[in-house]
């Protein structure tokens, strides 16, 4: 096949540095959802070996955060302007699997429970850090990669398949973690499995990583480019910019919408089958495919959205739509009938309609209002606020289920756990809406922007 000018300027040359870049963040959704669905088990610490307890699982997942919120992003944001997204992704997302690697290590290395949770935490700091860099990565390549032509759809399809493994990870764990009776134990050697099986993906999702950097090195040398930000001296990067980023009303919008929305939803996973479970009187089977719903609708709504964005626009309004959502879903499981899975299924096809629909307008809307050159320190911007939520509200969840629930099988005690849960996330979502519309509302007193216009 004969190139045109660039690869870029070759649909199948873009779909392919897509598929390249979509599996590294396939394996990064999966492993760090690995746990999702086996949330139960650590409701009862004593009947596994591994001897972590809710508040200890709700202390390792805020691990993908630490590194991230401590200035990590913003910093690793800022190198990718200067040094380039294949230099810098390619650093992270060795980190991201080296962070994994660590992780396996500690739950199946048989160490004292006290032990084993520092060295997943620190592994999975490494890992978060990694993996919200390579995200970085993966969204700036796309806007480069698709400036001009389906750009929402393309974040879309990435989006779609990156939560693909969510679900694959939601759906496969109990299948090879099987649930026992009340007082077996699990051992290592069963626990470690999802992370073994991770770890695995994560090692093939560099190796597409590496394809990718091959490819857009040739498209730099094609067009005489380079993937570092090079501009005139007055236009370079500056750590100011990250002030000047930071004060830009619009900007900060969406930040927050992004850490308040996406923890009605990403953190709600963590303990979903813990919230569905006593509430809907469903069992694991049925609470592991309620959860693998979310992620599912997605796989389906994300690239539609993102296409109905691309031609349609109004990003702002289908983002107070995606939000109102999300909130209603917390509010149906929240107050709804208790025993009636019904609702379980209407509240979770909502969130997961919702979460759909939010991301295919929110993030194309980020190049709206930033200048190229300062494209990485963004989305950084955006992922560091995001991962502020993403530390707190799984240590604040798992020390609700730690200090409810005291007496193993206790079904009063499990559902006040799961009640007050909810109300962190109910708050989160009011707080989501009155954003989006602040958001909408400012859109339209600035229309030279664009946020809301659809692609020509």
């Amino acid at each position: 096949m004969n190139l045109k000018n660039t690869l870029r300027d070759n649909r199948w040359a873009c779909w392919l540095a897509l598929a390249c870049l979509v599996v590294p963040m396939f394996a990064s959704y999966f492993f760090d959802d690995m746990f999702s669905s086996l949330s139960e088990l650590f409701k009862n610490p004593q009947f596994l070996e591994l001897g972590w307890d809710m508040a200890d699982y709700g202390f390792y997942s805020s691990g993908y955060s630490f590194l991230c919120i401590w200035g990590g992003l913003i910093v690793c944001g800022a190198l990718l302007d200067k040094f380039g997204v294949r230099l810098v992704g390619s650093i992270f997302v060795g980190m991201m699997v080296g962070g994994a690697a660590l992780v396996t290590f500690a739950i199946s290395a048989g160490f004292e429970p006290r032990t084993s949770l520092m060295i997943a935490y620190v592994g999975c700091m490494l890992f978060g850090l990694g993996s919200e860099i390579a995200g970085v990565s993966v969204t700036r390549s796309i806007a480069k990669w698709f400036k001009g032509r389906n750009m929402a759809l393309a974040m879309g399809l990435q989006l779609a398949i990156a939560r693909f493994g969510t679900a694959t990870a939601i759906l496969v764990a109990p299948m090879i973690v099987r649930q026992k009776a009340l007082g077996e134990v699990y051992t290592l050697a069963e626990t470690n499995r999802p992370a073994l099986i991770g770890l695995a993906v994560l090692a093939a999702g560099g190796l597409l990583w590496a394809i990718f950097v091959a490819m857009d090195a040739r498209f730099d040398r094609q067009t005489g480019q380079t993937d570092k930000v090079n501009t005139a001296e007055e236009d370079k990067f500056r750590f100011s910019d990250i002030w000047k980023i930071l004060s830009n009303q619009r900007f900060l919008m969406i930040a927050v919408l992004c850490v308040t929305f996406y923890c009605c939803v990403i953190r709600f996973k963590k303990f979903g089958v813990s919230i569905l479970l006593p509430l809907f009187g469903v069992n694991l089977d049925i609470a592991t495919v309620l959860l693998a719903m979310i992620p599912f609708f997605t796989i389906l709504f994300t690239p539609l959205f993102g296409a109905l964005v691309d031609k349609v626009g109004k990003a702002t309004l289908w983002m107070i739509v995606g939000s109102a959502l999300v909130l209603g879903s917390h509010l149906i499981i929240t107050f709804a009938p208790q025993g009636v899975p019904a609702y379980a299924y209407v509240a979770i096809a909502l969130l997961g309609i919702g979460y759909s629909l939010v991301p295919s307008a929110m993030w194309p809307s980020v190049p709206k209002i930033v200048p190229e050159k300062n494209l990485g320190t963004a989305y950084s911007l955006i992922y560091w606020v995001q991962n502020m939520g993403m530390w707190a509200v799984p240590i604040l969840v798992g020390k609700i289920f730690s200090r409810e629930i005291t007496s193993p099988g206790n079904h009063t005690q499990e559902v006040t756990a799961a009640l007050h849960a909810e109300y962190v996330f109910i708050a989160l979502g009011i707080i989501a809406i009155a954003v989006a519309l602040m958001l909408f509302r400012s859109s339209r007193r600035n229309p030279q922007l664009g946020l809301d216009d659809k692609v020509s």
